[in-house]
């Protein structure tokens, strides 16, 4: 049996109709760039998340970028992050010129480790002339950007406690958790609305995925909201008028129309990918592989929530993960390493200075994590396949 790490064929075959419709559509309208269709789905988005502001824009990596414009972030300051992320995490803070600062994981849900920020900050930072928190460099720090990896959200209560007591921005990076839940006090709270402002993609192999490149911008403050709408179209207020530098940073009004077709379907969606991790888990365990294997964990799961994890990728742990791996392309299984190498040892990256070493929970695991084929149409005669190849693996 052949097991794609991701299959989308299904997805579309179902969805066929409504979509070439969608995209019929907007070629009758031609209307191409910030149309109808773009609103619409920035009005479905704010319904979805909860969030009073959405601001369609090109792409993830786009929308992090343009936040980061938008709150002025440069060449003076600082921005945490987890080294443990898709390059354009940091990236897109080093564009803006200022400096990525990087800190640990936390071992068993591999986001950013909220004590490792406090540690930081603790050991690294001094209060500034206006009580602003300053690197030893002399930078300003200016925001955290949580990663909610793998479809789990982070810690966001501890991590707001110290961005409140340190007068820090939150920029929740939810590129990978769109509609993942977080019990945030006494409410529950959608990955992306959390903080200042948050971001997500619609890659294609998203969650929810567009045909192509797409990203979102969700954000509480109308005056941000508005910023960000100017930036994401070369900063042009009104037509021909440009008062700040932006980019073009805008939604495809195709892009926003397949979206739209597609959102309605997200829970769902998200619901089949749980009961696909359920299968794993219950497979796993009649296998005797709890032992042998560190499964994802669910640390929200009993707590009320609906989508305590969407599971955007199914990642398991071995020491043994680059043996097991070419076992299972052997049979035909399909795996992907997320991520190989850790942010601080990326050449891009090396005038940061870092060294191997330095974030040890990172490197273990980008030697030790795999994820396994997981998406909404896969077949439990599929998973058992995989599952029963681990355990031929591991005798």
């Amino acid at each position: 049996m052949r097991v794609p790490l991701l299959d989308l064929t299904e997805q579309y075959r179902a969805l066929a109709e409504p979509i070439q419709a969608a995209i019929d559509a907007v070629l009758r309208s031609q209307r191409f760039i910030l149309g109808p269709q773009v609103k619409a789905f920035e009005k479905a988005i704010r319904a979805y998340c909860d969030s009073p502001h959405a601001i369609g824009v090109s792409s993830g990596t786009d929308a992090l970028l343009a936040i980061l414009m938008a709150l002025g972030i440069g060449r003076d300051d600082a921005v945490i992050t987890t080294p443990y992320t898709f390059f354009a995490t940091a990236g897109c803070i080093a564009r803006t010129g200022a400096k990525p600062v990087l800190v640990d994981i936390d071992p068993e849900t591999y986001n950013i480790s909220p004590s490792a920020i406090q540690e930081y900050i603790e050991k690294n930072c001094r209060s500034g002339s206006n009580d602003e928190l300053k690197t030893r460099g002399g930078k300003n720090v200016r925001a955290i950007i949580p990663v909610h990896l793998f479809g789990l959200c982070c810690e966001m209560d501890a991590i707001h406690q110290i961005s409140e007591h340190y007068q820090l921005d939150v920029i929740e990076d939810a590129a990978q958790a769109i509609g993942a839940e977080y019990p945030l006090g006494e409410r529950t709270a959608k990955a992306g609305a959390m903080g200042e402002v948050g971001f997500f993609s619609f890659y294609p192999s998203k969650n929810l995925g567009a045909a192509g490149d797409a990203g979102m911008i969700i954000c509480r403050d109308a005056g941000l909201a508005k910023e960000l709408r100017i930036l994401r179209d070369q900063g042009m207020e009104p037509r021909y008028h440009h008062h700040v530098i932006g980019g073009n940073f805008r939604l495809d009004e195709i892009q926003a129309a397949i979206l739209a077709v597609k959102l309605p379907y997200l829970e769902r969606w998200s619901a089949a990918r749980r009961d696909a991790a359920d299968f794993y888990r219950a497979e796993f365990s009649r296998a005797g592989l709890v032992k042998k294997v560190v499964l994802p964990a669910e640390p929200y799961r009993n707590r009320g929530l609906t989508n305590h994890h969407i599971y955007h990728q199914y990642v398991i742990r071995t020491p043994r993960r680059d043996a097991l791996r070419e076992h299972l392309t052997k049979r035909e299984i399909e795996t992907a390493i997320y991520y190989p190498i850790g942010l601080h040892e990326q050449k891009a990256f090396s005038y940061l200075g870092y060294k191997k070493g330095d974030f040890p929970e990172t490197e273990r695991a980008t030697r030790e994590t795999l994820a396994l084929p997981i998406y909404p149409e896969i077949t439990r005669e599929a998973q058992r396949y995989v599952v029963n190849a681990i355990v031929e693996f591991f005798g």
